[in-house]
C-alpha cells in the first residue's frame, strides 16, 4: 500500500518512514502543507498521514481543500494537539482518525490498517488466487507446499497483482505505486523484482504465473494445463 506522510519535523518523518517501510508500505514524505495538498490531490494513495502544524498550509487547511476537491483518500491526523476540541474539529473537517503524539508504533500501524480497510469495501487480511495465498499481516506468500516471507518491494508487487488478477499492470504503474515519483531507481528494477517473484512462485509450486506482455506490462495469470 502507498501512503503520503506530511510531517514537517524531519527527524520524526525519517523515523516514521523507516517504520512504515519496514512494515511493507511505500511512503512519500513531504514537509509542508502546500506539498501535502499537491501530492494529496493525486488519488494514487491508499492513505494520508497528516500533521496539523506545518508551514505554508496547516493540516486542517490541507484536509479541507482535499475534501472540497472530492478526494476521499483516508486521512489520519497525527499531532501533538491533544485537546478534545482539536480532535472534534479534525474529524468534522474530514479526517478518518486522529492520533496524538507521543504514540506507540503498534497503535499507529493498527490505525493505518483500520483506516485503509475503510477506503472502499472491506479488505481481507489474506488474498488468494489459484493455489497461492498472500498474508497481509505476516507478509508470507504460501501454497500447500510451503511459505516464504517476502521483502518490502516483493510483497507490494505481488499484493498489487493479486488484488488485480488477470489485469495488465504497466512498468510505470509499478514504479509510481511502489518506488514513488521521486525515486532514483532505474525502470529495469521492476523486471529484477519480477524475476525474484517468479523464482519464488516456482519454488512454492504455484499454479499461477507472472505473464509479461512485451512493452506493456505484467499480469498474474493461472497456468492452463
Amino acid at each position: 500500500m502507498r501512503l503520503l506522510l506530511a510531517e514537517d519535523e524531519k527527524e520524526l518523518s525519517k523515523a516514521l518512514c523507516a517504520i512504515l517501510k519496514h512494515n511493507n508500505y511505500s511512503v512519500d514524505p513531504v514537509y509542508n502543507g502546500q506539498d501535502a495538498l499537491d501530492y494529496g490531490l493525486d488519488e494514487n494513495y491508499d492513505g494520508i498521514i497528516l500533521d496539523l502544524m506545518m508551514p505554508k498550509k496547516n493540516g486542517l487547511e490541507v484536509l479541507r481543500e482535499l475534501r472540497a476537491a472530492g478526494i476521499s483518500t483516508p486521512v489520519l491526523i497525527l499531532t501533538a494537539k491533544a485537546q478534545l476540541e482539536d480532535k472534534i474539529l479534525g474529524l468534522d473537517t474530514g479526517a478518518d482518525d486522529y492520533l496524538t503524539k507521543p504514540f506507540a508504533t503498534g497503535e499507529l500501524l493498527a490505525r493505518i490498517r483500520a483506516m485503509t480497510r475503510r477506503k472502499s469495501e472491506f479488505t481481507p487480511n489474506k488474498l488468494t488466487f489459484g493455489n497461492l495465498t498472500l498474508n497481509r499481516e505476516t507478509f508470507e506468500l504460501s501454497t500447500d507446499s510451503g511459505a516464504i516471507r517476502l521483502g518490502n518491494k516483493e510483497f507490494q508487487m505481488i499484493e498489487l497483482m493479486m488484488d488485480n488478477p488477470g489485469r495488465l499492470i504497466s512498468t510505470e504503474q509499478f514504479m509510481e505505486r511502489i518506488w514513488g515519483y521521486d525515486t532514483d531507481a532505474e525502470i529495469n528494477v521492476v523486471w529484477v523484482y519480477i524475476s525474484y517473484l517468479r523464482k519464488k512462485l516456482t519454488s512454492l509450486g504455484a499454479n499461477v504465473e507472472i505473464k509479461a506482455t512485451r512493452g506493456v506490462g505484467y499480469s498474474l495469470e493461472e497456468i492452463k494445463c
